[in-house]
């Protein structure tokens, strides 16, 4: 491999999430030569952050032949905007109000910058490297911590107006619904859909029903989806319960995304879709229960290609191809 590419220029792709920061050297055909990562929490300050980024980076740009390589870098972050180059009032990340991110670390490293929201690069990496190549209209949604989304139409990933578009797991499921503490509104579908909104629907269901559940031993704070899925793998009902009830919400929220873009397919990426049948199998009975004729039976909802671990970097370099 080190011989074939031997000539050929390099993507960096950089993925800010708000614990650590992961980033990675990538070649035209998605291998990802060379990564590491720093802690994103710890540095109160951009600027330092910064710094340990360019010392971190630097390491790996010379393994990888220098920095006449390197064709330009690609960062996927929380509230990125496309348009500006900025981090706008991200709520999991350190560094409060506007940071103008790109032209930080493009004047550190003098290479060119490109910024996107962390799911918007999902996307991108999914139509150059993974289940979405060759497609032109396709909806990407992760399925994490939170629920992110980005929306291909034509070949071309929908920013809007002012570089925020495709934020789905913002979209209210449930009128006056369970309260999202990071955004301050009710029954938004990352409040249910999401690794978090899992916990609490078991949290509810426990305290809702008389179900016995094995759900019921673990304390509290200790209890989490990836319990919730073991529970349901191992039979338990009232799990079982809570990812059909998960697979409803997303299955209609899709169904809406569906009638609003028409897409070829939904991809689905993140933590979530290692419960495999036990979320989707509901989500695409929603899914399609919920869409008039015209749309039914004609969307492909598939589980992403890209390896997890290398996902977030391979989708931030594809903004380096993707870049004019």
């Amino acid at each position: 491999m080190a011989k074939s590419t031997a000539r050929q220029p390099l993507a960096i792709g950089i993925d800010i999430g708000g614990t650590s920061t992961k980033f990675g050297i990538v070649d035209r055909d998605g291998n990802v030569l060379f990564n590491g990562f720093i802690s994103t929490k710890k540095h109160a300050e951009v600027h330092t952050f910064i710094d340990e980024l360019y010392t971190a980076l630097s390491v790996i740009i010379e393994k990888a032949g220098g920095i006449g390589r390197m064709k330009g870098i690609g960062v996927g972050a929380p509230n990125g905007n496309y348009y500006t180059g900025t981090i706008e009032y991200a709520p999991n990340l350190p560094w409060k109000g506007i940071i103008p991110l790109a032209k930080l670390i493009e004047d550190k490293f003098s290479l060119p910058t490109t910024l996107t929201n962390d799911a918007n690069a999902a996307a991108i990496g999914e139509m150059m490297y993974g289940a979405a190549k060759g497609m032109k209209d396709f909806i990407m949604i992760t399925l994490g911590t939170g629920v992110g989304s980005g929306i291909v139409a034509n070949g071309k990933l929908i920013y809007g107006h002012d570089g925020f578009a495709g934020e789905l797991g913002h979209t209210i499921v449930i009128p006056d619904g369970r309260l999202h503490p990071g955004t301050g509104k009710k029954g938004s579908l990352e409040s249910y859909a999401s690794a978090t909104g899992v916990r609490y629907t078991a949290i509810e269901f426990m305290d809702g029903t008389n179900t016995a559940s094995s759900l019921r031993e673990i304390p509290r704070e200790e209890l989490d989806s990836k319990k919730v899925y073991e529970a349901a793998i191992a039979g338990d009902e009232l799990a079982k319960n809570v990812y059909d009830f998960t697979g409803k919400i997303l299955g209609l929220a899709l169904a809406n995304a569906v009638m609003f873009s028409s897409p070829e397919a939904i991809i689905l990426f993140g933590g979530l879709t290692k419960a495999g049948d036990l979320i989707l199998k509901p989500t695409r009975e929603h899914m399609e229960s919920n869409l008039i004729q015209v749309f039914q039976n004609k969307v492909k909802l598939l589980i992403s290609h890209l390896k997890e671990s290398d996902a977030a970097i391979l989708g931030a370099s594809a903004l380096v191809w993707e870049a004019k």
